[in-house]
């Protein structure tokens, strides 16, 4: 097997989102930062707001909210005289509702795509950008601004960086809104489950497709909320990010320190910073937003697998992933490196690169598996864990996944879960 340590190297970036200035990177950390501390409805939504004036620069914005019915109501503007209701383009809103896509419109005007919008004439619009909130599909708002000033104020990267605003800002809003519904009903069993649920939204709804993987993942909290978690996403189409961590508190403050780390880490991928970059600013800014007395920290091991089989891989204080070779019938570990993020000011990590071979599997856990317990006290630990994979090693991802966790269970039976339980299997097939 050929390793190589890569120190200071950066990843080609998406062609979507390359186009990103600093100042749109730092503006997308802080409104995630923000919309993720706090489950204030109000506050979500004039944060959301105020950072987006603030970064494209636009006279005025509105932002949407749907209700019940599906029918969109301004709940926060800014630059505007009068009716809040009718400070807005509708054939545009009706285009961003009716598509799911975002809009952008340096010329209004002279636009043969908008020549029958009334709004846009009488108003004397000139420049205008718009996007869609959305959860699992469903359009659950609207980001608007818009400029009478003059053409060409809002690029690209304006659009690209309220996109990924308008995607983080969905999931905020309907998580303040299912808490606010909760807090209402004075339910704290109901707010508890719904804290449940807005957890579950921050994990990947589906698993991304890459031409030579089979992926499988599994996760599973010991309480209502849980400090362990796993992000799965493309990179440009030809490899795919795979994140696993572990937060060292539990319950609300481990869920909401995990939603930060969460979200800084996907966005700073997505934006195409390589895996040592990633996490290098990810420690420099939970270490700036952790309070000092708060004692937490997230445990993270980052890979970046491309589709000719190149692993990429970054390990933060985790539980090093167990590796299956094909080739010699024989399992290893993956490097173990690194301290834990957003604890330490200095935090030497490295990247270690690797080529996996066809049939070889990658199995990432946090310590609630190996550490699980059975009725006489007696962990389940690491060599039952690599006796399991052994025994499973001929099923697809998802199977081997299934019986691993069965495995477990079956081992912990009649003794109470204390930890959360996280899992990711990968094979790859070389096909």
């Amino acid at each position: 097997m050929r390793t190589i340590v890569v120190l200071g190297d950066r990843m080609t970036t998406s062609p979507q989102l390359n186009d990103l200035t600093p100042e749109h990177l730092l503006t997308l950390y802080q409104i995630t930062s923000m919309m993720n501390s706090s489950l204030d409805f109000d506050e979500v939504l004039n944060t959301v707001m105020d950072a987006v004036m603030q970064v494209t620069k636009a006279q005025r914005g509105v932002l949407m909210v749907a209700d019940d019915d599906g029918l969109l109501h301004v709940q926060v503007a800014r630059g505007v005289d009068g009716n809040p209701e009718a400070a807005y383009s509708t054939t545009i809103i009706n285009q961003v509702v009716e598509t799911g896509k975002s809009l952008l419109t340096n010329n209004a005007q002279f636009d043969d795509r908008y020549k029958a919008g009334e709004s846009i004439i009488l108003r004397g619009l000139r420049a205008i950008l718009c996007a869609p909130m959305s959860v699992k599909g469903r359009i659950v708002g609207v980001i608007y601004v818009d400029t009478a000033l003059r053409f060409g104020i809002f690029t690209e990267a304006d659009q690209r960086l309220l996109d990924l605003v308008a995607g983080q800002a969905g999931i905020a809003i309907e998580n303040a809104r299912l808490y606010r519904v909760a807090v209402e009903k004075g339910r704290l069993d109901r707010e508890l489950q719904m804290a449940r649920e807005i957890q579950e939204s921050l994990l990947p709804h589906r698993v991304p497709q890459l031409r030579g993987y089979d992926i499988a993942a599994r996760w599973r909290s010991a309480r209502e909320v849980a400090g362990d978690f796993y992000d799965l996403f493309s990179l440009g189409g030809n490899a795919v990010g795979v994140v696993i961590a572990d937060v060292s508190d539990k319950g609300a403050p481990a869920a909401l320190f995990m939603a930060a780390a969460r979200s800084a880490i996907r966005a700073l991928a997505l934006a195409g910073y390589s895996p040592l970059e990633t996490l290098g600013r990810v420690n420099d800014l939970l270490l700036e937003d952790n309070g000092e007395d708060s004692g937490m920290f997230v445990t993270v091991y980052y890979s970046v697998l491309a589709s000719d089989g190149v692993a990429r891989n970054i390990n933060a204080g985790h539980n090093p992933p167990l590796i299956f070779h094909r080739a010699t019938n024989q399992l290893s570990t993956l490097p173990i490196g690194g301290r834990a993020i957003g604890w330490f000011p200095q935090n030497p990590l490295r990247v270690v690169e690797m080529q996996l071979q066809p049939g070889d599997i990658l199995v990432y856990y946090t310590d609630g598996l190996t550490d699980a317990e059975n009725a006489s006290g007696e962990c389940f630990g690491l060599h039952r864990l690599a006796q399991a994979i052994l025994a499973s090693k001929d099923y697809s991802a998802d199977e081997i996944l299934n019986r691993l966790v069965d495995t477990v269970d079956g081992f912990c039976t009649g003794a109470p879960v204390f930890d959360d339980l996280t899992l990711c299997v990968i094979r790859y097939t070389g096909e």
